[in-house]
This record gives structure tokens, sequence and C-alpha cells, in this order.
């Protein structure tokens, strides 16, 4: 089987504060990872470890079957916490700045707004846009650079239905293109519509890992998990 991302005992230490212990993830490729846990649980300590926001106290990260460098920050696209825009430009312009910056065609700005569909956006500015619109176009600039995997931590807060539903169905169409998805989030029933693996995280450590089983209870499961990280 072959994994685009493990972690091999991946921890992460603030002070005398644990935040992430010995956590081994293991991510197909061309797949949707859902990395479940709750709130303060340590999902996103874990994503900026792998997006290099963050140095692990201790443990490996591989990526594309090598121990993970820098370099491959190039094939790793990331949306974490809020979309990195620029209210006051345009769709258009907000990806012009990152093609500029990452040298990358104008041409790919058309290909990622089409993708995300917000090719018919106008001269309106991400200031003006809805949350879902946001974030598609946050998504957008982390398509940029051809990821080969991308990492979404928390992608539908603050979205309404509707927004919900448009992103599920964008998040779904990757591994088609031959994206790699994680998607870390704490609404279970958005994950076991979306997710083919799932990790379950609870107090900084790795309590579930396996396939997600769509008959199954994930709520049930989950519950288990974090009750069984408080023993």
């Amino acid at each position: 089987m072959d994994f685009i991302l493990k972690t091999t005992n991946l921890s992460r230490n603030f002070g005398k504060h644990s935040a992430v212990t010995d956590v081994s993830i293991h991510v197909r490729e061309k797949s949707v990872y859902g990395l479940l846990g709750p709130n303060g649980a340590g999902k996103s300590t874990i994503l900026k470890m792998v997006t290099g926001m963050l140095r692990p106290t201790s443990g490996m990260i591989e990526f594309a079957s090598h121990a993970w460098n820098r370099q491959d920050l190039k094939h790793i696209g990331a949306l974490i916490e809020n979309p990195p825009l620029y209210e006051n430009l345009t769709a258009f312009e907000n990806l012009k700045v990152r093609t500029i910056l990452l040298g990358l065609p104008e041409q790919r700005i058309n290909d990622v707004l089409k993708i995300v569909d917000l090719q018919n956006t106008g001269k309106k500015k991400a200031g003006q846009f809805s949350m879902g619109m946001k974030q598609r176009l946050g998504i957008a600039i982390a398509l940029l650079n051809h990821p080969s995997l991308l990492i979404l931590d928390e992608p539908t807060n603050g979205l309404d239905p509707i927004g919900i539903g448009e992103l599920r169905n964008l998040i779904r169409s990757f591994p088609q293109q031959g994206i790699t998805v994680i998607l870390s989030s704490h609404i279970l029933s958005e994950v076991q519509l979306i997710a083919d693996d799932i990790g379950i995280i609870a107090n900084g450590t790795l309590g579930y890992e396996g396939e997600m089983q769509r008959s199954g209870n994930l709520e049930e499961l989950f519950l288990k998990v974090v009750e069984e990280s408080r023993r």
C-alpha cells in the first residue's frame, strides 16, 4: 500500500505541556483522510508539524517514502485556520500575488478558480465574499503549486449548509485529480460522508485509526476513544 504521509511516534511539547504524544498516522495516496478529535486535542499541532510551521520535539515524518524535509513543502498545499486573503483584492488578484511569489504562470490562476468554482466573481473584492467563497478561495491558493497533498484544517467552520455541501463535493473530487487530502474536523457527520480513512486524536494521542465504515456508528466510536483517553 502506498502512503503519501506517515508519522512515527510524533511528539510535540510546549514547555512542560505535551500537546501531541507518540502519534503514528498513515495517509494513503489519493484518499481523503479524516483527522478527528475534540477542540484542543492536538489536530492542528500535528498539521502544523507536517506543514513545517512547528518543529517536532521527537518522532519522524515521512513524505512520499522519504524523511520529510522543507523541499517537500513545494508539494504540500495547506489551509490552516483562516484563509490568508487580501480583502481589498479580487479573487484573481489574490491569486496573482501568489503566482508572482511562487514563480508560477498566470494561466494557473484560471485553472484553480475553475476548480473551486470562483471563475465568475469578476471585480468583487474578497472582503465582500461569503464565508464559503472565502474558504474556496483559500483552497484555490493552497492548490496553486499543484500539491500532491492538500491539508484542510476545519474547512467547514462558519459555513452554512449550502457552503458545507459545496465544499464536501469539492473535497471528494480531489483524489480523482491525484490529490490526497487530510481533513481535520470535529463535525463527525461531515467526515463520515467524505473520508476514506480516519484517525481519532484525543488528549494528544491517537486512539483509533482505520477505514471509514459508512454504516458504522462514528459518534459511538469517537466518544469511546475520547472517554478512554481521559482515564
